[in-house]
């Protein structure tokens, strides 16, 4: 497993589950469609590598690092 924080733009992952840090963003993850098994695409990153924009589900996305550290991902 791997963190959003750990792939380059234009690189695919597939949502494994969630870290055990992120609890308190679990559920706002899940409304947004950041499902387990749902494919992601880094679209762009910030300067400073806050915020990241992914692209889920045919939206884009922007996520602050501690969301997107909740989350636990594998390449594909």
């Amino acid at each position: 497993m791997t963190k959003i924080s750990e792939l380059s733009v234009g690189e695919t992952a597939r949502i494994v589950g969630f870290a055990e840090a992120g609890k308190g963003y679990r559920r706002k993850l899940l409304t947004m469609g950041l499902t387990p098994g749902a494919e992601i695409g880094i679209t762009r990153v910030a300067p400073m590598g806050d915020p990241v924009e992914i692209r889920v589900r045919g939206f884009a996305l922007s996520l602050r690092k501690e969301e997107a550290a909740a989350l636990d991902v594998e390449k594909v």
